[in-house]
């Protein structure tokens, strides 16, 4: 399978966003990565519900979203009202984690799970065959532009093991830091998904940036 490319939209700009969002629309990318923070289970805020919606109307690819907030069962059919396609939440937010994806999937929508820079994979064992992602941090949530922690090829490494072993049909996904340095060894590894960020949007030309990364295989 062709790995998928996610450009992240906390990294785009804000005052031309619908001209933004056209460009993914129009390039090699497959999914709208959109990070919702609450400056509480992170220390940033982001996108609000209105710009989700604004969002939604124009963009024609799978919206991607990843919610960096406590309590995030309370918005479950929220996300889905707005025409969320996969809905991930974080590890080590939720209290309950099986009854919050079987939320989400009975909401319409993929259930996605992310995981910290500092939590392990084992944390995933009993609930991997419930998930269609698994978002693995390669930076620390919160901000942008951050540099990619090294680690992360051998997480991504172990959850490809245990989705093996498990004969899971989940997608692996990383967010942060990614770039067409290190995006080989990750696909190698096992990712599915890649998210850029500021890689994507600050590059002199985006569409081509996102299609170098779409050609990259292992």
């Amino acid at each position: 399978m062709s790995n998928l490319i996610a450009p992240s939209l906390l990294a785009a700009d804000f005052a031309n966003l619908q001209q933004d969002i056209e460009m993914v629309n129009n390039s090699k990318a497959d999914w709208f990565h959109i990070d919702v923070m609450d400056g509480v289970f992170v220390p940033n805020i982001s996108f609000g519900m209105p710009v989700l919606k604004a969002i939604a109307k124009h963009a024609t690819k799978t919206l991607d979203v990843h919610l960096m907030i406590v309590n995030p069962d309370k918005y479950i059919n929220t996300f889905a009202d707005l025409g969320a396609d996969i809905l991930t939440v974080h590890y080590e937010a939720c209290t309950h984690l099986h009854r919050t994806v079987q939320a989400i999937k009975a909401a319409g929508m993929q259930a996605g799970v992310a995981l910290n820079p500092h939590t392990p994979i084992a944390v995933l064992e009993d609930i991997i065959t419930e998930l269609d992602v698994v978002c693995i941090m390669s930076v620390n949530p919160g901000f942008g532009g951050q540099s990619f922690i090294e680690n992360t090829y051998k997480k991504v490494s172990q959850l490809k093991h245990l989705i093996e072993f498990t004969a899971s049909n989940c997608k692996i996904e990383i967010d942060g830091g990614v770039t067409t340095q290190n995006a080989n060894a990750l696909i190698e590894a096992g990712a599915n998904v890649l998210v850029a960020g500021s890689f994507v949007f600050g590059a002199e030309n985006p569409t081509n940036t996102i299609e170098d990364l779409k050609n990259i295989i292992a």
